[in-house]
């Protein structure tokens, strides 16, 4: 790979005793990503590959060429294209809808509960913001503060039971904590918190196409993003609901379909453009072809050895991590992201000056770096990031 590296920096080499892992076959052709750049941060925004990105223009040409016919077989070809979703995702068709992205998802699972006056929902201070944002709207919040540096998944889970409430109606946690990349509502928590009565809203961002099992657990309330590890293009997620929710999900406009209930009426929106989310399957049957298990093995394998890369670095702590995920988190020096306007900061200077793409996350004692594995990355990529991020912060 042809790009830019810090001025005088050293190469970063393989961490003693492991090997880089070799290039994904093919993996690097299916995208259309600039070379020049080490896109090292597929969890925030993901890629479309060429084959998705061909299936959404083919039915862009279609809906172009006889719109009168395509509108109105929408709402059928949502459906079918939401049971081939559905069947990678292993659940009901009929639990699932197409939503724009998981915050809007959370919207609709949030005003699903119908919360009474004297509610309360816990979340964690790891949560994705504008979910958080959109809990606080219509409830008081308990919030659990969660030490990035919590060892296991005993650990997380003590926590978060011990900031149950007796108003505690709903818990609201991520499957996979977006800064932190680590997870939260695993199903031994889940059924800890059904056990007390408690309603379960998980947010699982990042968890279709990189959990083998996406709804383990099965939580009252679910959404994840298609468009980050799913393949799928952007403005394509899913909410599942279960049975006993899904006549309480508002419709998010009025439309010819919202006397079908649950999920054509929260699916319909009018004239819009629905060519992404019908084309949303062609990712995870792209998954599928490229063998699902070799996939995320390799990508939870590129991303292991980036970790180790930056962890040599002075200052910077791998925190504990799920080693079957393709993020990783390690905590940068604490005098470094302490704010979100100084996160914002080194995050552009990473990028301008040593060409990577990469999550920089704040903490008020010191925030932290976040980095992802994907098919189209190579180890020089990480092998770049470390000796620059190394020159990069002795220069602090």
């Amino acid at each position: 790979m042809t790009g830019r590296k810090a001025s005088g920096a050293p190469e970063a080499t393989a961490p003693a005793g492991s090997a880089a892992p070799g290039a994904f076959p093919g993996g690097a052709g299916l995208f259309r990503l600039d070379p020049a750049v080490a896109h090292l941060n597929h969890g925030s925004y993901g890629a479309v590959p060429v084959p998705v990105a061909r299936e959404r223009r083919r039915l862009d040409d279609e809906s172009a060429a006889d719109p009168d016919r395509f509108f109105r077989d929408v709402p059928d070809r949502l459906a079918a294209a939401r049971a081939r979703v559905a069947a990678h995702l292993g659940t009901e068709p009929e639990g699932l809808a197409f939503v724009a992205n998981a915050t809007e998802a959370a919207n609709l699972a949030l005003d699903a509960l119908r919360l009474e006056r004297d509610d309360e929902i816990l979340v964690t201070d790891h949560g994705y913001g504008t979910v958080i944002t959109a809990a606080a709207r219509r409830a008081p919040l308990t919030t659990v503060a969660l030490d990035p540096a919590l060892p296991d998944e005993d650990a997380v889970c003590a926590a978060v039971l011990a900031g149950i409430t007796p108003r505690t109606r709903v818990a609201l946690l991520d499957q996979i904590s977006s800064p932190t990349a680590r997870p939260v509502a695993t199903p031994r928590l889940l059924t800890e918190l059904r056990a007390r009565g408690i309603t379960t809203v998980v947010d699982g961002a990042h968890a279709p196409g990189m959990l083998a099992e996406p709804l383990a657990g099965r939580p009252d309330l679910w959404f994840g993003n298609l468009h980050k590890w799913a393949y799928a293009p952007p403005g394509s997620a899913v909410l599942a609901v279960g049975p006993g929710f899904r006549a309480r999900v508002p419709a998010p406009v009025p439309s010819w379909e919202g006397h079908r209930g649950f999920p054509r009426a929260v699916e319909f929106r009018a004239t819009a453009d629905y060519t992404g989310w019908l084309a949303a399957p062609e990712g995870l049957d792209l998954i599928e072809r490229l063998g699902a298990a070799t996939v995320r093995a390799h990508n939870g394998a590129l991303v292991a050895y980036g970790a180790a890369l930056l962890s040599r670095l002075p200052g910077v702590t791998p925190l504990p991590c799920d080693e079957g995920l393709a993020m990783r988190s390690l905590r940068l020096p604490r005098s470094l992201a302490r704010t979100q306007a100084e996160a914002a900061a080194l995050r552009e200077e990473i990028a301008a000056r040593l060409g990577c793409r990469t999550l920089v996350w704040a903490w008020p004692d010191g925030g932290g770096i976040r980095i992802s594995g994907q098919i189209y990355n190579r180890p020089e990529e990480y092998e770049r990031l470390a000796a620059g991020l190394g020159a990069l912060l002795d220069g602090r």
